[in-house]
């Protein structure tokens, strides 16, 4: 089993609730229809039920409801549940995500525990861990990821560990600490060409992000590095191409690319949708480029399908 992190649209409107008041200036854009290869079903079954009791139990975060997760159906009913720590609050307003934003909370000091006691009541032999920005903080939250990895590897040792992070901007020292807590994987979303960052992304900066992603690979060369983009924000094919191209010389192994779904009218519109046979060409392309590992569907999300992904992902480094 594993722990998925989604960022898009949920069939389940009881998980919605009111959230980025900051955002009610913003014009109200229509919500495009989904088309067929893109809808997903309700959850019912008593599998997805036993999953959301036990985080509730736990008294956690999810990223599967924060964030309003296309795919909280699949996984959930596999029992699979996304932790996101440092609360469920943002102190950024990025255009396209469902997270609230606004003044965070204490830390929870306790959480590297109770994540570490979830971990193994679920038997998770795979976990991604990803968080709110927390800006607040000196050190952007980059000692509580140190002690959520710490109490994972201390309580269940197999667990294989993914994090996907902030961008830790202007934290200096923030990223090496958690980069020397050796996670086997390090992910962070690059999330859109940099054209649109201003509008899209306004908080961070491309070429920032780039960079974390480089330092990881400079710092210890066998941590697996991962990031993400969204597609059907107004990007055009050329210059996806030279996100990767950026990627790669940043040393990234594995990509993800999905389909941008608008969370409320209150968020970036979407532009279009992009066909199943355009994801295809994307993935044919992102290999030929030398990707070790690509996922790129309607439904690619961040850590959709981590554990089975990071199996191949090893299998690739291994055969090379």
């Amino acid at each position: 089993m594993t722990v998925l992190f989604d960022k898009a649209s949920t069939p389940n409107s009881d998980m919605q609730k009111p959230r980025h008041p900051e955002k009610q200036n913003r014009p109200d854009s229509p919500i495009l229809r989904k088309p067929s290869w893109i809808r997903v079903k309700a959850p019912t079954s008593s599998a997805f039920s036993l999953t959301r009791d036990i985080v509730k139990k736990k008294g956690l975060v999810t990223v599967c409801e924060e964030a309003a997760c296309p795919n909280i159906g699949e996984c959930w009913e596999k029992s699979h549940a996304t932790f996101m720590i440092l609360g469920d609050t943002c102190t950024r307003a990025c255009a396209f995500c469902n997270v609230k934003t606004g003044l965070p909370g204490a830390v929870d000091l306790d959480e590297p525990a109770k994540i570490a006691q979830a971990v193994v009541e679920m038997g998770l032999q795979h976990v991604v861990i990803t968080s709110v920005d927390r800006d607040d903080l000196a050190d952007g939250g980059a000692d509580h990821f140190v002690n959520v990895i710490n109490a994972i590897r201390q309580s269940s040792p197999k667990t294989t560990i993914e994090i996907l992070t902030p961008d830790f901007l202007r934290k200096d020292g923030a990223a090496e600490a958690v980069i020397d807590a050796k996670a086997d994987v390090f992910n962070h979303n690059l999330e859109t060409v940099p054209r649109l960052y201003l509008k899209i992304r306004p908080g961070a900066r491309y070429y920032h992000s780039l960079r974390l992603l480089e330092r990881v690979k400079d710092r210890d060369s066998q941590q697996f590095t991962k990031s993400g983009l969204m597609v059907g924000l107004g990007e055009t094919k050329e210059e996806v191409m030279q996100v990767m191209d950026d990627m790669r010389s940043a040393g990234i192994d594995f990509l993800t690319i999905g389909q941008y779904l608008q969370p409320t009218r209150k968020h970036a519109p979407i532009d279009r949708f992009v066909t199943p046979d355009e994801f295809k060409a994307y993935e044919t392309i992102a290999r030929a480029k030398g990707f070790l590992m690509v996922s790129a569907t309607p439904l690619t999300r961040s850590s959709y399908h981590a554990d089975s992904d990071f199996a191949k992902l090893r299998a690739a480094r291994a055969a090379l």
